[in-house]
């Protein structure tokens, strides 16, 4: 199952002791405008390739602009055998709405 997390929820486990791997799956111009202190670039179109990058033992939030391409990632992580997964719902533009305003905010 993959799970819908609010950004709040996010930075929630991002905090806590044993935190999940965060995978950013945007573009690279995307990731240079705004970023998540932490994450992993991985690009979608580059992932199939760089999914040994993602330890499949580890908790994963993935996150994109909105949550439409992080979602669609997950979704193939799964039929590839990844269990603990999840979408940050609304992605970075949430984030930035929500717990930090300092990331910026594109369309």
């Amino acid at each position: 199952m993959i799970e819908d997390l609010t950004p709040r929820e996010v930075a929630e486990r991002l905090a806590a002791d044993d935190p999940p791997l965060l995978v950013d799956v945007r573009e690279d111009w995307e990731h240079e405008l705004a970023a998540i202190d932490g994450a992993v670039h991985i690009p979608l179109d580059e992932l199939p390739a760089r999914l040994t990058e993602i330890p499949a033992d580890r908790p994963a939030v993935l996150h994109c602009h909105h949550g439409a391409r992080s979602l669609q990632a997950a979704t193939w992580m799964q039929a590839q055998g990844y269990d603990h997964l999840a979408n940050l719902d609304g992605g970075i533009d949430a984030w930035s709405l929500t717990v930090d305003p300092s990331v910026p905010r594109y369309r």
